[in-house]
Order: structure tokens, then C-alpha cells, then sequence
């Protein structure tokens, strides 16, 4: 589905472009009709809008007469080594499309920054419904859990695509996936860390001295949570899109399913956790983060006691700490002015707070 039904101000999340994430739009338009048939577009430059959601790559609509399209680009400010990569997102999108039907049409990849400023690539839209912090569409308990089970049944089969089918056995660095996550994302919050924040060296410390073998190794996203998928509009309990695939690589599924969790609030958190809540996974019929791990080793043939999975998801949340202030370190020098990233300094406060209770056994 990539038709444009929908007026283009009712397009959820898509908002005015904000003046520091502006680009030339005409310089866009020149670049994709020389490369691509757009002959099926219409004339005339493209109606832009800038979607709210997401604090890493810039994502903006562009809507022309007979067609949307999608732009993704990096954010200003400094940038973790590798990360940002339009290309490498462009391509695994476009490797895995033969053989895995939940990615968007690729249009095409820019590496010329002189057009716009960075690097960007350009995809078809999936028209359909994307959750943001509450489901857009109503559902009973029955269709919520529906949802959940049918989006983890989605986990599962990106996990069960064969990366050497796919041509991304390339991204396959060999065993050790877990110690490198574990020493990289330690390494990436030193780095980025500011005199506000926690220093989050008991946890990292803890990390380092608990961190398991790698259970199998399989491509993984790296960032699946609700907000990155898109729902059938007819039928919102049906996947038909897993978007945001910057962190996509070979790894290990358990550390994949531990990221997860760590954006998974459920109905029964309390106050303060309910306020870190970006996704609806508290809503009526949904699992709990328990009931998803038990589910999706279910499914998936993995074995993982209570004890186990400890580590797994402290890591997640530690790593959401790490992305949080990677987002905040920008904010903290000026580097962006986006009202939205002031208060990631307290989440990772809170995060680091909780990764603690975990290890002290103090939370479940």
C-alpha cells in the first residue's frame, strides 16, 4: 500500500518542518527525478512535512500530487562513529525485500552531501496506522492482545530470515556479539556523558561481569518497538511494515528482544514509569514484558530461566540510557534546540535508577 488517501495535515505525526531540520526541497525533487521514474508522481515539487516522533535520523514526508514518499536524514550535531548511516539503511531495506515483505519500496540513496547538506535516501510510504504513544485506532482487549501477538510473531520471523539469503551475511562480525554491545555501548556513554547525569558505572560494571555467551546469531533490528511498525488500516491488528532499520545487523536475538522490553511499560507500572511511556504497550489485551519474553522464546525455540533473562533486559534499559544521552548531549551543547530532548537527562536518571533496582533485585 503506498497510495495517499489521506490529507496530508491528517497524516499522523507529521507536523510543519521545524527551521533547524529544513533542506532545499527543489534540490530534492531535481535529484529524485533524475534518478528515479516518477512518472506516476505528478508535476511540481513535493508538499514537506516532518515527523514528530523518533530523536535520532530526521524522517519527513514528502507528498506529491499522485505519491508519498518518504526522506530520511542524520541529525545535525555530533555523531557517534557509524551511526547515522543512510546507506547501510538503504541497503539492508533493500536486500531484505525479497525475502522478508515488511520493508518499504526503496526509491534511492544520496551520498552527495552538497545536495542538501548530509547524505539522505528516499523510500515509498506504507500507508497504514502507526501507533505513537496511544493506538490510533480503538481496540477491545481481545484485538490488543491480537496485536501484541501478532507483532512479536513478527520478532520472530525477521529473526527466522536467513542473513546469507538476504546477501547481509556481511554484517555478521562472528561470535562475541553480546561482549561487543556490552563494551560499545559502555564506551558510547562515556563519551557522551554530561555533569547532570548519573555515570552509570555500577551498572556498566555489572553488565561487564554477568554478560552470557551469544545464543544464535540471526539478523535483528535493534529498535523494534510498536511505534516502528505499521498496521493494516483495514485490519489494525495485522502487521504490514517494520520501519527504522538504522540499527539493523547480525546479532543476537535475545539482546534484540531485551532492547524491546526496555520501551515495553505495561498496565501496572507505576506513576513514574508510566510517564517514560512512548508506545502503547499498556493498552488493554496487550502482554506483559514477562508474558512477551515467555511467548517469544516459545515461538522462537529458546530457553531462558527468570535468572537469565536479568541480564538481557538490564542491558536494555542501559542501552536506552546510552541513546538517551547520546540525544541529550546534543541538546546539553546547543546542538539542537528541540524542546522535546530537555528532560532526557531525567530519563536516564530514572533508567539508571532502575537497572540499579533490577541488579539489587529490588524490581521485576
Amino acid at each position: 500500500m503506498t497510495a495517499a488517501p489521506d490529507p496530508i495535515d491528517t497524516v499522523a505525526g507529521a507536523k510543519p518542518v521545524r527551521d533547524e531540520d529544513a533542506f532545499d526541497v527543489a534540490a530534492v525533487d531535481a535529484w529524485l527525478r533524475a534518478g528515479a521514474d516518477a512518472s506516476a508522481w505528478g508535476d511540481g515539487l513535493p508538499e514537506v512535512r516532518q515527523f514528530s516522533a523518533g530523536a535520532s535520523n530526521l524522517t519527513y514526508l514528502l507528498r506529491y500530487p499522485e505519491r508519498d514518499l518518504i526522506l530520511r536524514r542524520p541529525p545535525a550535531g555530533s555523531k557517534a562513529k557509524g551511526a547515522h548511516d543512510m546507506g547501510r539503511e538503504y541497503r539492508i531495506q533493500e536486500a531484505l525485500a525479497p525475502v522478508f515483505p515488511f520493508v518499504a519500496p526503496m526509491v534511492g540513496h544520496c551520498d552527495d552531501e552538497s545536495v542538501i547538506g548530509s547524505e539522505f535516501y528516499v523510500m515509498e510510504r506504507l500507508v497504514g496506522e502507526i501507533p505513537g504513544k496511544d493506538l490510533t485506532v480503538d481496540l477491545d482487549a481481545e484485538q490488543g492482545r491480537a496485536l501484541c501477538l501478532n507483532t512479536v510473531d513478527l520478532l520472530v520471523a525477521l529473526h527466522a530470515v536467513d542473513p546469507a539469503a538476504a546477501g547481509l551475511d556481511v554484517l555478521d562480525k562472528g561470535p562475541g556479539y553480546v561482549a561487543r554491545q556490552v563494551g560499545g555501548w559502555s564506551s558510547r556513554f562515556r563519551k557522551a556523558v554530561t555533569p547532570d547525569v548519573p555515570d552509570l558505572e555500577e551498572v556498566m560494571a555489572w553488565l561487564d561481569a554477568h554478560q552470557p555467551d551469544d545464543v544464535r546469531r540471526c539478523l535483528i533490528h535493534n529498535d523494534f518497538r510498536l511505534d516502528n511498525i505499521v498496521y493494516d488500516a483495514a485490519e489494525p491488528t495485522r502487521p504490514i511494515g517494520l520501519l527504522d532499520w538504522e540499527m539493523a545487523t547480525v546479532g543476537d536475538p535475545l539482546m534484540d528482544l531485551g532492547c524491546t522490553m526496555a520501551y515495553w511499560i505495561q498496565a501496572d507500572d507505576d506513576e513514574m514509569l508510566q510517564l517514560t511511556r512512548m508506545q502503547p504497550s499498556n493498552a488493554p489485551g496487550m502482554l506483559t514484558r514477562a508474558e512477551v519474553v515467555a511467548y517469544y522464546c516459545d515461538e522462537a525455540g529458546l530457553e531462558v530461566t527468570p535468572e537469565q533473562w536479568l541480564f538481557y533486559e538490564v542491558f536494555g534499559l542501559f542501552r536506552l540510557a546510552v541513546i538517551a544521552q547520546q540525544i541529550y548531549y546534543r541538546f546539553f551543547h546547543g546542538q539542537t534546540t528541540n524542546p522535546k530532548f530537555a528532560p532526557f537527562g531525567i530519563l536516564v536518571d530514572m533508567l539508571d535508577q532502575r537497572c540499579r533496582g533490577l541488579i539489587g533485585g529490588q524490581a521485576s
